[in-house]
């Protein structure tokens, strides 16, 4: 991928993240991409997603973590607003 679409994604993710989190860093960056890619492949291939969650029990329940503090983020961004 060209370098320049790259960083034009990265500033994407890094606007999205500001916007759902109302901050951002790299740690924060990272857990919305996952979240992000997951969710995606969750409503366009059910199966695939289902697949992987029983072929990796341990990530499905980080994954289950990682989506779980993006809500709890997101709510107390929306509350302060």
């Amino acid at each position: 991928m060209e370098d320049k679409l790259v960083a034009q994604l990265d500033g994407l993710l890094e606007k999205y993240t500001e916007l759902l989190l109302g901050e951002t860093n790299n740690e924060l960056k990272e857990k919305v991409r996952a979240y992000v890619v997951y969710s995606h492949i969750a409503k366009t291939m059910p199966p695939l997603a289902k697949h992987w969650n029983e072929t990796y029990p341990e990530a499905k329940e980080g994954m289950k973590e990682v989506i779980e503090q993006i809500k709890e983020l997101n709510e107390a961004h929306r509350a302060k607003k």
